[in-house]
């Protein structure tokens, strides 16, 4: 337990003795809220004890000496104590201070194993477009929420399941076939899922152009739309695509490939990565005995043109369709059939979804008919729903081509790190390529801390010059404190001492408090599937760590026993700080 939690336990046995209440449960809707003090601020902590006025019908400054008396006299941590208007705030011995800080450096490598496995699916791009911005968030986000799920106890398989069939994908073929004289990544020098993207562009700029001219003839727009020549061309390789053509199959598996070889660039730059990897043309097909066995089992019902229907009236919802009347499948179907294929194939206890939040009426479904079927685990899938990334413009539309293209932005950001480092004039002793990867890791770290600092349910503004700052709540700003930190001990030599006994100031003692604080962040954020609270936890220890570091010598401190645990205190924030952005997928540098 962090020293928080250490002392709200011990308040809440004291208020079972000292109010003399024998059934626990009269006391469950209390908190008791315990705040860390900010240095300056009497007293280390503020216990908040409105909550027990109602209860207890007592003068909350009665309530708060009757607590601070018996925290006192029961403890072994109490200093003293002073209640202010109802608020009690106490002063901790130092020595409870002192030795929580050599239990934090022992249990910061150590997990407790929660012998549960969770699959967590994100990125699950369409292979007719390279990734844009959206991708990113979204790539950051399940690749992030994973690793604090590791960090947390839990076994955990990274997935994600590729669109790689359907006419979103046709259109891009279709209109390569037409224009494309042949064109490769090779010949063109264009990263695969960049050329095929271009040609899906080339594909709806034609689309339009054909719709507009039968509208002039005076077509209604909705007729255009669908006998346009060029749809009823991408409608018809469709089917040939379903038929097993020879000739679309062999087509398909070359522009899929090209795109899969730009995807693998962007994945290794942005420092994701995954367990498993499904295709939507190996799964399409899956959950069609499910919708059998669910008419079967009278859970489903035939309309009279063959279609398959869920009614979710009692739900609060409308009727799903689940397959149509031809007897093709939907997207439902199709995710209905994969979640239990992962569920049986790979002994998981729950699945994560990280989708955007325009799908959350799609998983409040899936879920829903899920659990009609019959499957208990239906209540372990969780859909984590995302806000959209926008820009000061508006949103993106990948037909249209106004799109930020994740390459593209990543390229920007090492662009300006390298140019806010030279700026600054701090790398100029090392070697080129050290710099780069300076550079490298402080531009992407930018991108990878701004996207995770905002509550993943939230929807984001994304500001390129905000996020590569150097100073405030920001990635650059955070790796800097642990350069700086590095330096500090490369300076200092051999490791510091073990210090037996030491009297820990204002500033040591919050940067303590901060730092016992890091098993239960993670935890909390494994919870609620936030890397937010990671992030914004870090940036706590930062500034803990920065005013400490300008109040404080360190280096030229005569005392020993003084320099050692700084130092030591030191080491521990770096390490924190290290561990604590690796979460977020950030890397750091010795120098910056």
């Amino acid at each position: 337990m962090n020293i928080k939690d250490i002392i709200e336990s011990k308040i809440s046995e004291i208020i079972q003795s000292i109010y003399q209440i024998n059934d626990v449960n009269q006391t469950n809707n209390v908190s008791l809220e315990v705040q860390q003090n900010k240095t300056g601020f009497e007293g280390d902590f503020t216990v908040v004890t409105f909550p027990l006025v109602k209860i207890f019908k007592k003068n909350p400054d009665l309530i708060a000496i009757e607590l601070g008396d018996a925290l006192s006299t029961q403890s072994d941590f109490v200093e003293s104590y002073k209640v202010v208007k109802g608020f009690l705030n106490l002063t901790i011995k130092n020595n409870f201070f002192f030795e929580n800080f050599y239990s934090i450096q022992e249990n910061l490598e150590k997990k407790e194993a929660k012998n549960e496995t969770v699959m967590v699916e994100y990125s699950s791009p369409n292979t007719n477009k390279p990734l844009h911005l959206g991708h990113i968030r979204n790539n950051l986000l399940g690749y992030s929420v994973a690793l604090i799920l590791k960090e947390d106890g839990y076994n955990v398989i990274k997935t994600q399941i590729i669109n790689d069939r359907g006419i979103h994908i046709c259109k891009s073929m279709l209109a390569w076939q037409k224009s494309g004289k042949n064109e490769t990544p090779e010949s063109t020098h264009l990263k695969g899922d960049k050329l095929v993207g271009n040609y899906y562009v080339t594909f709806d700029k034609e689309y339009k152009k054909e719709i507009a001219e039968r509208v002039e003839q005076g077509y209604e727009e909705d007729v255009a739309k669908k006998q346009a020549p060029i749809i009823l061309e991408a409608q018809e390789m469709l089917l040939n695509w379903e038929k097993g053509d020879e000739s679309v199959r062999n087509l398909w598996t070359e522009m899929n490939s090209w795109v899969y070889a730009g995807f693998a660039e962007t994945y290794k730059r942005l420092g994701v990565d995954f367990d498993q990897v499904q295709y939507e043309s190996d799964t399409y097909l899956l959950g069609k005995d499910l919708i059998q066995q669910g008419l079967i089992n009278g859970i489903l019902y035939r309309k009279e043109d063959g279609s398959v229907w869920c009614d979710l009236t009692d739900e609060g919802l409308d009727q799903k369709l689940l397959l149509r009347g031809d007897g093709t499948a939907v997207y439902m179907t199709q995710d209905l059939g994969t979640a239990v294929q992962r569920f049986q194939e790979n002994n998981i206890q729950k699945l994560i979804y990280t989708v955007g939040n325009e799908q959350d009426y799609h998983f409040d479904v899936l879920i829903k008919i899920l659990k009609k079927l019959g499957y208990s685990w239906a209540a372990n899938l969780y859909h984590l729903s995302y806000g959209m990334v926008e820009l000061p413009e508006g949103k993106m539309k990948s037909r249209e081509g106004t799109v930020v293209d994740a390459d593209d932005l990543m390229q920007e950001m090492y662009e300006t790190a390298k140019d806010k480092a030279q700026e600054l004039g701090k790398l100029e002793t090392l070697s080129e390529e050290d710099k780069e990867k300076s550079y490298e890791t402080v531009g992407i770290g930018a991108l990878k801390y701004f996207m995770l600092k905002v509550d993943p349910r939230k929807k984001m503004l994304f500001n390129p010059a905000e996020s590569i700052d150097f100073s405030g709540n920001t990635g650059p700003f955070i790796q800097y404190t642990y350069a700086r930190i590095q330096s500090l001990l490369s300076k200092a030599g051999n490791a510091a001492e073990k210090v037996s006994d030491y009297e820990m100031n204002a500033f040591e003692k919050e940067l303590v408090m901060n730092l016992s604080n890091f098993k239960a962040v993670i935890s909390r954020a494994a919870e609620t599937l936030s890397p937010a609270l990671v992030a914004n936890y870090i940036y706590e220890v930062v500034k803990s760590y920065n005013s400490f570091y300008q109040n404080n010598p360190i280096l030229n401190q005569e005392d020993a026993n003084a320099k050692n645990f700084r130092l030591a205190l030191s080491e521990l924030t770096g390490k924190t700080i290290k561990k604590g952005l690796n979460l977020l997928g950030i890397g750091t540098v010795n120098r910056m």
